[in-house]
């Protein structure tokens, strides 16, 4: 009589760890390689078109806008202020290169020197329009921008917005120790004016205290004597 041998069933093998992710890997890029094929397209024209943006547009317009203002800036070092915002006839001036290049950083920085001028020349809201569009992320230029600011508002008479804009300067970058106590210093005689005593006060302080070595932290204890301070 034949034994029966019974079929013992097989066992599913446990799948490691390694081949659980290869699987899960598989299944989605199955059922997703066309997206995912599609998006890694569209990073490669999007990188690719600000790479040939950077280099066939932007680098040839800043170039043309740093030619621009050259003649403009010489001129400005010479004080030739008209010059510098008008142009000699063949050379434009920045008030051209505002127009003609925005968006270029030589343009932007024409809106600076342009701004400049204008105080020189004595017209203070120009100066003003053209410093407030100006902006920049080299603090020892802001602090300049915004301390001009308050040399416009100061020549208006406009006091307190001077004040503003001196302390906002003076505050701006400690290590600069020439012109961060002298904004300070404007904005302390101004707010004697005003009548702000205790205001001047305090900023003759910070003067003394952070600038010790300046040329005006010399002169702080004669205008703290004037104030009725005497520590």
């Amino acid at each position: 009589m034949a034994t029966d041998v019974k079929q013992v069933p097989e066992q599913p093998v446990e799948k490691t760890t390694e081949e659980r992710v290869v699987d899960s890997a598989r299944d989605f890029w199955g059922r997703n390689n066309k997206l995912i094929t599609y998006v890694l397209a569209g990073l490669v024209v999007i990188v690719g078109g600000y790479f040939a943006y950077s280099k066939f547009v932007k680098g040839p317009a800043e170039a043309k806008a740093v030619e621009a203002i050259w003649k403009a800036e010489d001129y400005f070092r010479q004080d030739s202020f008209k010059l510098a915002l008008n142009g000699d006839g063949v050379n434009g001036g920045f008030l051209k290169a505002i127009k003609n290049h925005s968006g270029t950083k030589a343009g932007n920085l024409a809106k600076f020197y342009a701004g400049a001028c204008y105080l020189h020349l004595g017209d203070y809201n120009n100066a003003i329009k053209h410093l407030k569009d100006f902006s920049t992320d080299q603090v020892e230029v802001e602090l300049r921008a915004t301390g001009l600011l308050g040399d416009a508002y100061s020549e208006q008479g406009k006091k307190q917005e001077a004040i503003d804009y001196y302390k906002k300067a003076g505050t701006m970058f400690n290590e600069d120790d020439v012109n961060s106590p002298e904004y300070l210093f404007r904005a302390a005689m101004l707010s004697q004016e005003l009548g702000k005593n205790k205001e001047a006060i305090e900023l003759l302080h910070t003067i003394k205290d952070k600038y010790p070595n300046s040329q005006r932290a010399f002169e702080v204890d004669k205008y703290l004597g004037k104030l009725g301070d005497l520590n």
